[in-house]
């Protein structure tokens, strides 16, 4: 009883940090057509900054992670507007400029904040959660199930109930009829693009506490992202969502029963068996 209730519960922290680093990333595919494999990047620099506004500034957690949020989301706007708005559609080359920016991003973060021991985050929520008295969890890892459910909450009511957010999901859709219809492509990219890495930097910013801060704590993250958003089908959220959350429980009970390596296995072994039976991901494109 209490290895399930362990379990579940870390399934759920698992699918959903797996949920906000995904639907950031085929966010900003679905639109844009090019993969940011720098992703992974800003998740690292969302860590960075919960590191320096709480750990050294003294800044409350909440808001630490906020500005977080809208630190790397802003950074994701100047790479949209310099970077990626040029090469929109083009797969391969958005590729290429983000393999670079990964390696621009390592590098400024190891010669500002150094290549030595990870940077120690304390947990903001110390103590754990007690399960009918059989099971804990520590809340910091507990804190990240809310702290999910409302920016995704956040992230639905813009797409679904403001001018903007319908235009982003239909340049997601189809970007030209979504041109033909008067929608900017250029704003819903760069809304694509602030969503996205704002996400990945919320992301950062719940997982500091929890994990080693460092210049590459961005490349894990970042694989596990593209096998869900390959399994959910690209550009679709609400697949997306979907996979992080078979993949995550998939992850976890094999790391509880077993260890990672199977877990990894196993998760690229469901990914070419989900892929089979359905070639466009779990739920159609459209219905995104």
């Amino acid at each position: 009883m209490a290895l399930a209730l362990q379990t579940l519960i870390n399934g759920l922290s698992v699918s959903c940090f797996y949920s906000l680093m995904s639907v950031g990333f085929t966010l900003v595919f679905g639109v844009m057509r090019v993969a940011n494999y720098a992703h992974g990047e800003f998740y690292m620099l969302g860590a960075y900054t919960v590191w320096l506004a709480y750990s050294r500034a003294h800044v409350p957690f909440p808001i630490a992670a906020i500005l977080a949020f809208f630190a790397v989301g802003l950074l994701g706007l100047i790479t949209e507007r310099l970077l990626f708005r040029p090469l929109r559609g083009d797969i391969l080359a958005g590729a290429m400029m983000s393999c670079g920016l990964i390696f621009i991003i390592q590098v400024f973060a190891g010669q500002v904040w150094g290549l030595g021991p990870p940077k120690p985050v304390p947990p903001a929520y110390p103590g754990a959660l007690s399960l009918f008295g059989i099971a804990t969890f520590p809340w910091q890892r507990v804190a990240i199930i809310p702290a999910t459910a409302l920016i995704l909450g956040l992230l639905w009511l813009f797409l679904s109930r403001t001018r903007q957010g319908r235009a982003l999901r239909a340049c997601a859709l189809d970007s030209e009829a979504a041109a033909l219809q008067g929608m900017s492509i250029n704003r819903s990219g760069a809304l694509a693009l602030f969503w996205g890495s704002g996400l990945a930097g919320l992301g950062g910013a719940l997982m500091a506490p929890v994990t080693s801060v460092h210049p590459y704590m961005g490349h894990m993250p970042l694989v596990i992202s593209l096998l869900i958003v390959i399994v959910g089908g690209p550009g679709n959220i609400k697949g997306t969502i979907l996979a992080a959350f078979v993949l995550g429980f998939v992850y976890t009970i094999f790391t509880t029963w077993l260890d990672s390596t199977i877990a990894n296995i196993v998760m690229v072994v469901l990914m070419v068996i989900l892929l089979a039976i359905r070639p466009g991901g779990l739920l159609l494109r459209g219905k995104a």
